[in-house]
């Protein structure tokens, strides 16, 4: 497994994340066989491990802390804050009384005392940035965290971000968690860019689209009835994203490659992205995905998904990707009737 630099941070990784949503209740609430899914992984040159303490309602930190029992050394492990856990409503945020408590939960069921990047998992309007980078700041100092990262942010909150740990002193996001596929190019346009000029880490999540550049969707078959196609109706039932899939599917045919292989390869081809985060289910998937980590897309295969899916765009958002509230709150994008009219 290939090897790059973590931003700045000097830190290794592999091109390779393993993601763990799907560790739990979720997805897999086999313990024993996530723990597998973990050893394999490593096993096959993954060092990378990415979590957050809403995955399984916190159940797969607890999977990965048991995972890692005796190669912790080995690993760098990455998690995030910010989502409700529970129901309690103080049990979320970006807040610096929700992240001092949110870090000692995360470090008790990863059986841990540092974790090597704390990610904030979505922006949060509520909250001053500053607020955040202070208490995150703290940490780092306190050595509990190494460093930190964000997840979802629009290019102008990481800049404003950076602007006010400069402002203030405070460590810098080093990281960036975008989505980011075939289907999703958006991030190219701004986002990639702004974490090159500041020398921040990309990993990106859902490389396959949440299960579309598998190809297990079709354009003409039947809508299917498994978890999935309820979780992301919208997003796996898209007529311009399944009219995309039946012009890749016969490029990665003539090209020789499982279309998992083509996505995944596009992803890690871009000289911005550090890592790609896979997420697998079962050991069966995870042996693919990595079958598939050595192979090269030339220019001309890459060129043809350009024509495809055009560099910056994307065809539709994910169901579960973070819409800021500039574009969900009406009240952001409309004035008052009263004042509508430019006479």
């Amino acid at each position: 497994m290939r090897m790059r630099q973590l931003g700045r941070t000097g830190i290794e990784v592999s091109t390779y994340c393993l993601g763990t949503m799907m560790f739990g209740p979720n997805g897999n609430p086999d313990h024993d066989a996530c723990t597998r899914i973990v050893h394999r992984a490593l096993d096959g040159g993954i060092n990378f491990i990415d979590t957050a303490d809403v995955y399984g309602y916190s159940e797969t930190e607890q999977i990965i802390g048991r995972a890692l029992k005796g190669r912790r050394e080995d690993v760098v492990l990455a998690t995030k804050f910010n989502g409700p856990v529970g129901e309690n409503p103080l049990h979320s945020g970006s807040s610096r009384r929700w992240i001092m408590k949110a870090v000692e939960g995360s470090l008790r069921r990863l059986n841990t005392d540092y974790i090597d990047l704390y990610q904030i998992h979505h922006p949060d309007p509520h909250t001053d940035i500053e607020e955040t980078l202070s208490a995150l700041t703290d940490l780092v100092r306190s050595g509990k965290v190494r460093a930190i990262g964000s997840s979802n942010l629009p290019a102008s909150e990481i800049v404003q971000a950076h602007w006010g740990s400069e402002r203030r002193g405070l460590h810098r996001l080093r990281t960036e968690q975008p989505t980011y596929s075939i289907l999703n190019r958006a991030i190219e346009r701004e986002i990639l860019p702004v974490a090159h000029r500041l020398g921040m880490g990309v990993l990106v999540w859902s490389p396959l689209a949440m299960g579309l550049l598998t190809g297990r969707y079709r354009k003409n078959d039947a809508p299917s009835s498994n978890a999935r196609m309820h979780w992301v109706p919208r997003h796996l039932t898209d007529p311009r994203k399944l009219d995309a899939i039946e012009q890749l599917i016969p490029l990665a045919e003539r090209t020789g490659l499982p279309l998992t292989h083509l996505a995944m390869a596009f992803a890690t081809a871009h000289p911005d992205v550090t890592s790609a985060i896979v997420g697998p289910r079962t050991l069966d998937q995870l042996d693919d995905l990595l079958a598939g980590a050595s192979t090269l897309l030339d220019d001309a295969v890459l060129d043809r998904i350009d024509e495809i899916v055009p560099p910056g765009t994307g065809i539709g958002p994910l169901d579960v990707s973070y819409q800021p509230p500039s574009l969900t709150d009406t009240g952001k994008r409309r004035r008052p009737g009263c004042e509508r009219a430019a006479a």
